[in-house]
């Protein structure tokens, strides 16, 4: 499961994580979005402590999906070092994911 953890910002968030981050903004309401649950499940699975996988709620929060110019849903962002990296609209296989994240 995703990490569920509270941070003052997001930006603190991004300058307090070592590892690579991927971001998963998603809504409720999204049936693509509610597909990539278990994708992300197997990505935390294969990759364990070498990645945190978070997700913001778009609605909740729209103010850093407009920030990070989220116009789908799902927008899945990694960000390394603070740094976005790489961006995917729509669902992903976790290959994709688990890939990307390796070659950082």
């Amino acid at each position: 499961m995703a990490t569920t953890r509270q941070f003052s910002s997001f930006s603190d968030l991004l300058a307090t994580t070592n590892k690579p981050l991927l971001v998963d903004f998603y809504a409720d309401w999204c049936g693509p979005c509610r597909m990539m649950a278990p994708i992300l499940e197997q990505v935390k699975q294969v990759l364990k402590a070498d990645v945190e996988v978070v997700k913001i709620d778009s609605e909740r929060y729209p103010q850093l999906s407009s920030q990070y110019r989220v116009q789908a849903l799902p927008t899945l962002i990694l960000f390394h070092r603070g740094r976005e990296v790489q961006r995917w609209e729509g669902v992903q296989p976790p290959e994709v994911l688990i890939d990307a994240i390796r070659r950082l």
